[in-house]
């Protein structure tokens, strides 16, 4: 049986265990919710109730200071925030494309230009995916600027680029210790021949196993801009979200950038526009 949400609070260390009597008398007494007779009490905090109530229904997320990712993960940290509430109707459309396309459950996060915001799309994106209970893959593909693995404050050891050196056990990838949903696989230390390693048989044959043990995959990818690894990436994936910036972006790159992944049959299932 699930736990009671005072039974959280108290096993989260927010609650004293002899206050529960108290909390249920002013719960009967007002007819409120325990959560609310708690914060009346001052007891605990509005933030205490709500990340156990996160908890109760297994909905990770974190407390503001939570030093086990980076703030900029706000899909863990702000989830009723608009940003956030923008990335679930991302996530709705791709859930919906996935029902009538069951192939398109590995996708590459791609952009024409560096700092446009591919990094944190794929991050907070596997976030609400992870929310939803799905088994969700996020794969570092950026071996030359990675940041997933600062974002999810993980070591570089044993990263994609060292599997596909084939100098790291290429086991199961375990999921992240804030999510119980989300596996991480961080891109590692950056390699001097980045494009060769993506352009291994073993990447295909890491995204194929990703295929099998998971619901849905994001891959970063590097700016199209340094090379042709995203495009590599893509038509691994087989499907890719392009991502622009407003006011940064140049336009003609971006249709440029997508004309080529349509040639190298990749299925461009849309494009994001950041304007945060």
């Amino acid at each position: 049986m699930a736990p009671s949400l005072g039974e959280i609070l108290v096993a989260s260390g927010r609650l004293p265990a002899d206050a529960v009597s108290r909390v249920a008398a002013r719960q009967q007494e007002r007819g409120i919710p325990f959560g609310e007779a708690a914060v009346e009490l001052g007891l605990v905090t509005s933030a205490d109730v709500q990340g156990a109530l996160a908890s109760q229904f297994d909905y990770p997320v974190l407390r503001a200071g939570d030093q086990g990712v980076d703030p900029e993960l706000v899909a863990a940290f702000e989830p009723d925030s608009p940003r956030v509430e923008a990335l679930r109707k991302l996530r709705s459309q791709l859930v919906l494309r996935r029902m009538a396309r069951p192939l398109q459950k590995t996708v590459a996060i791609v952009g024409a230009s560096r700092g446009e915001g591919r990094s944190w799309l794929a991050a907070n994106l596997a976030v609400v995916f992870s929310q939803l209970g799905e088994r969700t893959l996020l794969i570092d593909g950026d071996l030359r600027f990675p940041r997933q693995q600062s974002l999810f404050r993980m070591s570089p050891a044993g990263g994609l680029a060292a599997r596909l050196a084939e100098r790291s056990d290429s086991g199961q990838i375990p999921p992240h210790a804030r999510f119980a949903h989300l596996s991480v696989l961080q891109a590692g230390i950056v390699p001097p021949n980045p494009q060769e390693l993506l352009a291994r048989r073993s990447f295909a044959a890491q995204l194929a196993a990703a295929r099998e043990d998971f619901d849905m995959t994001l891959v970063d990818t590097p700016a199209d801009e340094v090379g042709a690894d995203a495009q590599l990436v893509a038509a691994a994936c087989g499907s890719a979200l392009v991502v622009a910036r407003r006011h940064a972006t140049a336009h003609k790159r971006l249709a440029v950038l997508s004309a080529s992944l349509r040639e190298a049959g990749v299925t461009v299932i849309g494009g994001v526009l950041l304007d945060f």
